[in-house]
Parts: structure tokens; C-alpha cells; sequence
């Protein structure tokens, strides 16, 4: 017999009537995508770990607040980018320049097809490599968004919830994001 999976609505409602084993349920549904987006917003494990913790502790201290009025990940999406940003405002980064190796280490190796040549994988990696460099490089608003749109595929307006802004701004900021990760990986042939 197939179990019912509750919904996130249901976790929280027993959650706030004293059932931490539900809220456990939350933490285990979200905790590996909330990691990766804190990883490539904060660029480093230790971090992303540190912040995601402290976001799940101010969740639970804090579910009193949520309203339901959008979906307990998307509030969750919130808190942790908020922490992020205090994260980095307070200094506690650990690098703001990071080299290709501690990028493996941190953030790890984007999965290679095996049908694909050795050079080709090289490629893939460092393309990869690239990429990240880059996205550490922006400002937090527009590394926030680049990462909620592109690697999260969230749409315009649970972006613009997330970060509580209007679906214009998200759309306007967006574009300049995308505009800077052009220029940060645009290689001239004096650099080759």
C-alpha cells in the first residue's frame, strides 16, 4: 500500500501545533536545493552550510509568521537569501577571490557525459569553472537572481516574491545581470 506524502501546507500546520518530526520532513524535502542555491550565491560550502543551518533554526523560531499565503518553500527560499546577504555583509565570507581548485572542493565537478571526448570534458569543467568564477564576481542582487533563474528555473513572479520585489524590477535586473556575466566571460584574443 502507497503511503499519502503530506504537502508542505500540512508539515507546517502540524508543525505549528508542536510536531517536530513534521518540520524534520520540511528540512529533508528542501535542505539539498536550498544548499546548492546558498553555494552558488555564497560560493563556498562551509558557508552555504553555516547559512542554511541558521535559516532552518529562524524558520522554526519563526513559522508563526508565515502566513500561507505563498508556499513554505518559496518563504524558505526567503529567509535563506536573506541570511546570505547578512552572511556577506558581515565579512564572513571566506574569500571573495577563489581559486578554480577550491571551487572543485567546494562546489564540485558538473556531471560529464561519457559519450563526450576527454578534451571535450576538459572544456565542459573549465567552461564550468568559468562560469562560477563569474557568478561570484556580481553583486549579490544579481547573483541572487542569475542563480533563482537560471539554475533554479524559478519563474518572474515567485522571484519577484522570494525577493520581495515588483516582476519589472526582476525582469530589469535580470537583463543587467545577464549583461555583466556576458562581459565577465567574454575573452578577448589578447587573453588567449
Amino acid at each position: 500500500m502507497t503511503q499519502i506524502r503530506p504537502s508542505d501546507a500540512e508539515l507546517v500546520a502540524a508543525t505549528q501545533e508542536g510536531d517536530r518530526q513534521a518540520f524534520g520532513t520540511l528540512v529533508e524535502r528542501h535542505q539539498d536545493r536550498l544548499f546548492n542555491t546558498l553555494l552558488r550565491v555564497l560560493g563556498n560550502a562551509e558557508d552555504a552550510s553555516e547559512v542554511l543551518q541558521d535559516a532552518f533554526v529562524q524558520a522554526y523560531t519563526k513559522l508563526d509568521t508565515f502566513r500561507g499565503s505563498s508556499q513554505f518553500y518559496t518563504w524558505m527560499y526567503r529567509v535563506a537569501l536573506n541570511l546570505a546577504c547578512s552572511h556577506r555583509r558581515r565579512g564572513k565570507r571566506r574569500s571573495d577571490e577563489v581559486s578554480i581548485d577550491a571551487m572543485k572542493t567546494n562546489i564540485g565537478q558538473e556531471p560529464i557525459d561519457d559519450a563526450v571526448s576527454p578534451d571535450d570534458q576538459l572544456l565542459q569543467v573549465e567552461q564550468a569553472e568559468l562560469v562560477q568564477a563569474a557568478l561570484l564576481k556580481l553583486s549579490n542582487e544579481h547573483r541572487q537572481i542569475l542563480v533563482l533563474r537560471e539554475m533554479e528555473d524559478c519563474s518572474y513572479d515567485t522571484i519577484a516574491e522570494i525577493l520581495q520585489m515588483p516582476v519589472g524590477t526582476v525582469r530589469s535586473r535580470l537583463f543587467r545581470a545577464r549583461l555583466q556575466m556576458k562581459e565577465l566571460l567574454v575573452v578577448s584574443p589578447c587573453q588567449n
